[in-house]
Parts: structure tokens; C-alpha cells; sequence
């Protein structure tokens, strides 16, 4: 009895930590912002994220520009492959979201539904895009990378000193 229970509470903690937060849980259609631009998709409900490329305040609402990314469970964008993208996407929001903080290269993700396509401009390329009218936007908090070592090298290690090296105290 008491083993079961323990098995079933450690199922439960690591099953949660690889779902998304509360925000982005759901059903969404699987369809990705390059999918949604060659058959028509207005109307699904979608959960895309990527990093923003531009971030546009307007009177009312603020809208996203984005690089789309395959998500993992937990809904993060997923930065392992960082050449792979889904295409690209504008997801708006009602209010107003600071661009200093939504800013270029930051992880976001979205959830709503496709309301609409834009054209935009790149370099001279025609862009058809798909735009979200974003129930939840989610900023992620950046990742940092640490270098860790087991001790300072190398003055930590018993068996070195600046003046004899590894082997001089022998």
C-alpha cells in the first residue's frame, strides 16, 4: 500500500514537471504558422510561441512579430534546434506591452485564434503571415547559461600548489 502511493506521488510530481503552466494548458489544433498560411485555418484555436522579432504598441492593443518554433510539452519554444522554425506569425493583444521588456529575441508563447492573415515585407520577399488574436501571452523568463566546476580550479585541489605542481610534493 504505502509503496503504491509513493509511486503513484512520484508519477504525479514528475508528470508535472513536464506540462505547461496553467495559462497555455488546452486543446489546440496542431497546425503550425506555415501550415495555417497554405490552407486556410481562421478560426483555430492554437497554441504557437517563438522569439519575437518586433514588437509593435498601437492605441489599443500591442502586437508581436515572431519566429515560430516547435514547443515542447511544457509549451516553452524549443531552443535546442535553433535553426528549426514553424515560419513566422503576428499575434496582438489588447493593452499595452512595453517593448523594452517583449523585446527582440525573447521566448514567448501564445494562445488563441487564427483571425487573419497580413502581408509584410522582408528584405524584398512577400510574406504572407497568420495572425493571432492572443487570448494569453506568456513571457518567458530568459535562460542563462552557468559554467559550473566541481572546485576553483585549480587552486582548490589538495594535490596542486603554484609551487610543486601535481606530483611535487612527492
Amino acid at each position: 500500500m504505502l509503496r503504491s502511493t509513493v509511486l503513484i506521488a512520484t508519477a504525479a510530481l514528475l508528470g508535472a514537471c513536464a506540462s505547461a503552466p496553467q495559462p497555455l494548458q488546452g486543446s489546440f489544433t496542431q497546425v503550425t504558422p506555415r501550415d495555417a498560411v497554405a490552407t486556410a485555418q481562421v478560426g483555430a484555436p492554437v497554441r504557437w510561441g517563438g522569439r519575437i522579432i518586433e514588437t509593435i504598441p498601437g492605441p489599443d492593443s500591442t502586437c508581436f512579430q515572431l519566429v515560430s518554433r516547435p514547443l515542447a510539452a511544457t509549451g516553452r519554444p524549443q531552443s535546442s534546434a535553433p535553426d528549426a522554425n514553424d515560419g513566422r506569425f503576428i499575434a496582438c493583444r489588447a493593452g499595452f506591452y512595453d517593448p523594452a521588456v517583449f523585446a527582440e529575441g525573447r521566448e514567448v508563447t501564445f494562445v488563441g485564434r487564427v483571425d487573419g492573415y497580413e502581408n509584410a515585407r522582408i528584405g524584398e520577399y512577400d510574406y504572407r503571415l497568420p495572425r493571432v488574436a492572443a487570448d494569453v501571452v506568456y513571457l518567458w523568463p530568459e535562460v542563462r547559461q552557468v559554467e559550473v566546476r566541481p572546485y576553483p580550479y585549480p587552486y582548490y585541489d589538495p594535490f596542486w600548489s603554484p609551487r610543486w605542481g601535481w606530483w611535487g610534493w612527492w
